[in-house]
């Protein structure tokens, strides 16, 4: 079953630096790291102590809310350290890799159980940090049914992965993760993919959309918007497309094998490819064998370039991207830029900027934001770029000034952060959009819950 979705509102920015799509196994990593950040609302409650072994796949902390919510190590080896933050908070756990890997043998699950005994096994072995909700992005609540389960199966963002390419030849995966799903709720698995060629075009127990349209037509926010909108006291769950292999993986063979393709790419990447490594992994052991300059003035980031985080380039790619996004760092100063006329900049408007003359053109930006932090400034942009059927520049305000009643009423409950990462790059008075609505979203979980 298939259903077309296209998006007219919107903005593709094309960049110099795309990957190649060829894989390549990257150096493998001594260390990897597992924040308990990257699982925003989790409260750590730690098991594996420093100078214990693990098992891949075997239990580092859980959720203090829900001790059946396990949280896994990617790798067997040694944990030998866990840094602490204020009040003690559990920063990273740090684990030095065996040469030769072990697993927990979690078995081969039964597809045909029922839901009550699909959510245990995705819980006890540490698939559950997969599945985020809406209302507030973050890990699903297990003792709450979505009406409906979404998967993105196709990146609109700049530079981002192929996932045509990185899913292809897991169909097995696909579908066994896929039927497992479908049985968490009665609203079906809605996924979104951009041709018929993809390896999620023809899965059972889904519903396919075909979307088309510039970015953010491929964000999972979008499909939820055009398909089934989040209304109080409704709650949906997402899945990011890669991360139904490790799911499917684990249901056929037992195993959690944290594998992920990851493409390294950007203008500061003189080979942009593909690298086969783990969740967690030194991003070290991708960046310098590809022409990144050690001491080049360039900004590393886990994720695309609009949302993805800073990491230094000694740090570790984070457990829900797909991509190591490196460009070059914007701290230099252009005299008189604001009056003359631009051609190698990206623009939604006709001012004094000519990227709309030569729509194909791929551009070399740095992370220069070309102007200083301002009071909100009336344009109509946000409203050019936002597909969502949702006031931005109301909602954003609302998020300000903390108006609850307001922000439920202007859709709060189903928008994340990546979905106001195009207003804040077009955002003339230079706004953090996305830490605005995370910080929203941040009080409407501690008040409304």
């Amino acid at each position: 079953m298939s259903k077309d979705i296209k998006i007219k509102k919107g903005l593709d920015i094309r960049l110099v630096g795309e990957a190649e799509q060829t894989t390549e196994n990257a150096i493998i990593s001594n260390f990897y790291s597992i924040k308990p950040e990257d699982f925003h609302s989790i409260i750590p409650k730690l098991v594996a102590k420093e100078g214990a072994r693990v098992k891949a796949g075997e239990t580092l902390f859980y959720n203090k809310d829900n001790e059946t919510m396990k949280f896994v190590s990617p790798v067997s080896g040694e944990i030998t350290e866990v840094q602490r933050g204020p009040r003690r908070r559990i920063d990273a756990i740090k684990i030095t890799a065996d040469k030769e890997q072990t697993y927990v043998d979690h078995g081969k699950f039964d597809l045909a159980s029922d839901a009550e005994k699909t959510k245990a096994h995705l819980l006890a072995s540490g698939c559950w940090a997969f599945i985020k909700q809406r209302p507030y992005d973050v890990v699903a609540k297990a003792d709450s049914t979505p009406k409906a389960i979404f998967i993105s199966g196709y990146a609109s963002a700049p530079l981002a992965a192929n996932l045509d390419f990185t899913l292809a030849g897991k169909e097995a995966e696909l579908q066994a993760a896929v039927t497992a799903l479908s049985k968490l709720t009665e609203g079906g698995v809605h996924i979104s993919i951009g041709s018929s060629k993809s390896p999620l075009a023809n899965l059972q127990n889904a519903i396919t959309h075909n979307v088309s349209g510039p970015h953010p037509s491929g964000n999972v926010g979008t499909l939820i918007n055009k398909v089934s909108p989040v209304n109080k006291g409704e709650t949906v769950w997402t899945v990011n497309a890669q991360d139904l292999v490790i799911i499917g993986e684990l249901l056929l063979t037992g195993k959690f094998n944290a594998e992920r393709i990851i493409a390294l790419a950007g203008s500061s990447v003189k080979k942009p490819r593909y690298f086969r490594t783990k969740l967690g992994s030194e991003i070290s052991t991708m960046i310098y064998d590809n022409g990144v300059e050690r001491d080049g003035n360039d900004r590393f980031i886990s994720g695309n370039v609009l949302s993805g985080k800073r990491v230094q380039p000694d740090g570790y790619l984070d457990y829900y991207s797909n991509i190591i996004s490196v460009i070059p760092e914007g701290n230099d100063y252009e005299l008189f830029g604001w009056n003359k006329p631009v051609f190698d900049k990206v623009s939604n408007t006709r001012a004094l900027t000519f990227s709309w003359l030569t729509p194909n053109k791929k551009y070399d930006l740095n992370t220069n934001m070309n102007g200083e932090h301002r009071n909100f400034v009336l344009t109509g942009n946000y409203e050019q770029v936002f597909p969502l059927d949702i006031y931005p520049m109301q909602i954003l305000k609302a998020c300000l000034y903390k108006d609850l009643d307001e922000m439920e009423a202007l859709g709060m409950y189903e928008v994340a952060p990546e979905d106001f990462a195009l207003t804040e790059f077009v955002c003339v008075s230079k706004q953090p959009h996305q830490q605005i609505i995370r910080a929203g979203l941040d009080l409407m979980l501690e008040e409304i819950g």
